[in-house]
């Protein structure tokens, strides 16, 4: 028996379950059906027959044992079997089940078992005029100061009525006064009654006014309530109180708890004493709203006094009204928004996404996505976002559904990949969110010449270099990728055509190294340009350019060369030195000069070897060739002197030049031979002597003919008043005067007159001191003066 009853329960729950699954079915395909009935009708009133709605027979009724079902416990319809005749189980009150939800219906189900079928259908309760409009404060009070202008309104207390449409509340009347009308304004919540102050009050003369203000309704036939309206003339209160906001609005959830702190409303009052005591009060509430909110009078706090349901109210409008002591009051609005719990994150969903973009395309599309929130209200409203610093923008299209396009072209070089986030976030309390990550890889496009390291590269190379030398390399980097990055160097043809360039130097294409084919020469070119381009491998190919140049540095290569005197094999160069020269005597000057540059050419003079030793001196950085000390008669006539002239390389290279020296008495003494000590040296060689001799003679003997016969022609012109003599001219230099500048670093010019003196017999050489203008006058024992020693 026990097994019985446990099989039979089985089944009777398989039964249920395929019931509801069927049911959720039949909801889902079939068309409802529509019945209606008034409300307040008795217990078993007739409300349609089925018969004929579900296409059964009277006696089908029955057999498939038909029934009417519907959500929740209560029943309150039934199907009469016998007759197909839908019937009220109880009375239906439209404002209980319904509120102020205008169409009131109620679904049901009619449930055929055998074989199982079920119809839809659903009842339309009809409101009837059951509810009189009912004043929630039976007696309203105002407190108005006898200060109040005529036309001052006054919003007074509304009646409710829990009728719907024609039913409801209708019109408002006031009990006959000298003092105020009534004034009607229509909004939303309906109409609402103001008082209109037509007279002065004066509350000598009357302290308090009774009236009586009845709500009517629009019902067959019409319901009224009263309310009475108990106005208090106050003394002079001429600040009403005014609200910080006109307008608050909130937004709480739907589990905040009872006692919760909704709001917190404001006034002020410039007024003192009890004419700045503010009240806080509901005005206009309905009783839903009295029932779920309170009101502090004192501090304007608003606090829940029952628990929220987003399913059945959303949204609360409270009207306010804050009074002073004086009667004066002011009105604010707190919009209450039952904000649904935010429990399902949004949900991306990727269509299209394209994880390559060429960085040259303008405006491409790289993913396409829609997104989704079950949640409602804001809880389900979304938006979407990527990164700020992002060169992508996202763009709606269709509801729900973005496109990711880039925002203009891309720039590999810059950055070459892109991580983006894209964040779906709902806008509930508090928000949730979702993620998706992304990759977008940017594709080179050749678009970046190569650019060199330098505009300008300057390279030293060493003259005397080994051939295929190394002098230096030039670099230049592509900004792209691959082959488009890979740079190749050529020498671009030169602006000078006279250039060999092809001869001087050459290029590693693929390094950029630069080499010197062949041996510099800095004597010959010291500094020559080229110009080297760098172009990538792309399609089509850029380049860019750079200038080289080379400078060749000196090495000492060079040995001086003696310009003065000359070395050349031609009859050695005498000078002549009289006896009576002082200590620092110029006896002439060794010019050279180096073909280097830099401190390989600076030059040094050294003596090396001399006749005497101790008697002459040369200076070592201009040359010149001094005496050391005075003279005496001991010392010999003829003298030779080695010089050494000697640069500053590394290593110095020198030459040596010879100098001969005679020692006279005067310039008028005969010109001697060569000393003998030259001809001792020579005898090792008597050919050479000879040879020397005689070009010696030849060469003297012109140079004495020259200066004789120029001596003659001077002195022709000049008169021979003098005696004779060659007289030294003043002003323009003559032309039969010989300047001997100074050459290299010579740092004084010296002039010498060569005459021939006559009435002697012989000829006399005269090598005349040096003139110098400002000392024509003092006589020859004042020559060396006139000549100073030259530091």
């Amino acid at each position: 028996m026990e097994a019985g009853d446990g099989k039979e329960h089985f089944l009777k729950q398989r039964q249920v379950l395929i019931f509801f699954v069927l049911l959720g079915v039949a909801q889902a395909a079939s068309e409802p059906r529509h019945y209606s009935v008034a409300e307040e009708m008795e217990s078993g009133s007739f409300v349609a027959n089925l018969l004929k709605d579900l296409g059964l027979e009277v006696n089908e009724l029955a057999e498939r044992g038909a029934r009417v079902v519907s959500k929740g416990k209560k029943m309150r319809l039934h199907l009469d079997r016998q007759t197909g005749d839908l019937l009220l189980n109880e009375k239906l009150d439209r404002e209980e089940l319904c509120g102020l939800v205008e169409p009131c219906v109620l679904p049901f189900q009619v449930l055929l078992e055998n074989p199982l079928q079920f119809f839809q259908a659903d009842l339309r309760i009809r409101d009837i005029n059951d509810h009189s409009p009912v004043f929630l404060d039976k007696e309203i009070i105002l407190k108005i100061s006898e200060s109040i202008t005529p036309g001052t309104t006054f919003l007074i207390e509304r009646a409710q009525d829990l009728d719907v449409g024609s039913n409801s509340l209708q019109n408002y009347t006031l009990s006959p006064n000298s003092h105020f009308h009534l004034n009607l304004q229509d909004s939303p919540e309906g109409i609402l009654p103001q008082l209109v102050l037509d007279k002065a009050l004066d509350r000598e003369e009357r302290a308090e006014i009774r009236l009586t203000l009845t709500a009517l309704d629009g019902g067959p036939p019409p319901r009224s309530g009263t309310a009475l309206v108990r106005i208090e003339v106050l003394d002079s209160n001429d600040n009403a109180p005014e609200f910080t906001k006109l307008f608050y609005e909130v937004q709480v959830l739907e589990d905040s708890p009872i006692g919760f702190q909704v709001a917190m409303v404001s006034a002020r009052d410039l007024d003192i004493g009890t004419n700045g005591e503010i009240s806080y009060v509901f005005s206009q509430a309905s009783e839903e709203i009295r029932k779920t909110f309170q009101i502090n009078a004192t501090s304007g706090e608003l606090f829940l006094t029952q628990k929220l349901d987003f399913e059945s109210i959303q949204t609360y409008t409270l009207n306010i009204q804050a009074t002073d002591g004086g009667g004066l009051s002011g009105s604010c609005v707190v919009f209450v928004q039952v904000m649904d719990l935010n429990d399902n994150p949004p949900e991306l969903t990727m269509s299209t996404f394209i994880d390559h973009i060429p960085e040259n395309l303008q405006e491409t599309i790289t993913a396409v996505f829609s997104v989704s929130d079950p949640d409602s209200g804001d809880n389900g409203r979304m938006v979407c976002s990527i990164q700020d610093d992002l060169p992508f923008l996202l763009k709606p299209s269709v509801e729900n559904f973005y496109t990711l396009v880039t925002n203009g072209a891309l720039d590999r070089e810059s950055q070459a990949e892109y991580n983006i986030t894209i964040t779906v976030s709902d806008l509930g309390t508090p928000r949730l969110k979702t993620q998706h990550n992304i990759t977008v890889t940017v594709s080179d496009v050749n678009d970046n010449a190569p650019a060199f390291s330098q505009t300008t590269y300057t390279l030293r190379v060493r003259e005397n270099n080994s051939p295929a030398l190394h002098i230096g390399t030039v670099s230049a980097t592509d900004r792209d990728a691959g082959a488009n990055a890979q740079v190749t160097y050529s020498l671009l043809p030169p602006r000078d055509p006279h250039l060999p360039l092809a001869s001087l130097v050459s290029i590693n294409a693929d390094n950029g190294q630069l080499f010197a084919l062949r041996s510099l020469d800095y004597e010959a070119l010291q500094a020559f340009e080229v110009r080297v381009g760098a172009a990538d491998r792309g399609s089509p190919a850029l380049s860019s350019q750079a200038l080289v140049r080379v400078l060749v540095l000196d090495d000492n290569d060079n040995a001086p060369f003696v310009l003065y005197p000359l070395q050349n094999g031609s009859a050695p160069c005498t000078e002549l030195v009289p006896r009576a020269a002082e200590a620092g005597y110029l006896v002439t000057k060794v010019v050279a000069v180096d073909g280097d540059s830099g401190q390989n050419a600076w030059l040094s003079f050294q003596l090396l070897k001399a006749t005497e030793p101790g008697l002459f001196g040369v200076w070592a950085h201009n040359g010149e060739v001094r005496t050391a000390r005075l003279l005496s008669e001991r010392d010999a006539v003829r003298h030779r002197l080695l010089v050494l002239v000697k640069d500053n390389g590394e290593p110095p290279l020198s030459a040596s030049v010879t100098l001969h020296v005679l020692l006279v008495d005067g310039f008028s003494q005969p010109y001697l031979p060569l000393p003998d000590v030259a001809a001792a040296e020579a005898r090792a060689d008597p050919l050479t002597v000879y040879l020397v001799i005689a070009l010696a003679s030849v060469s003297s003997l012109f140079l004495c003919s020259a200066l004789a016969f120029v001596a003659v022609r001077l002195c022709r012109r000049s008169g021979a008043a003098s005696g004779g003599g060659c007289a030294v001219p003043e002003g323009h230099f003559p032309g039969h005067l010989v300047d001997v500048s100074g050459a290299g670093t010579l740092s004084q010019s010296y002039q010498y007159e060569v005459c021939l003196a006559g009435g002697t017999g012989t000829s006399e050489f005269k090598f005349l001191k040096p003139i110098v203008p400002n000392f024509l006058g003092l006589g020859e024992e004042r020559v060396s003066e006139a000549n100073p020693f030259q530091g």
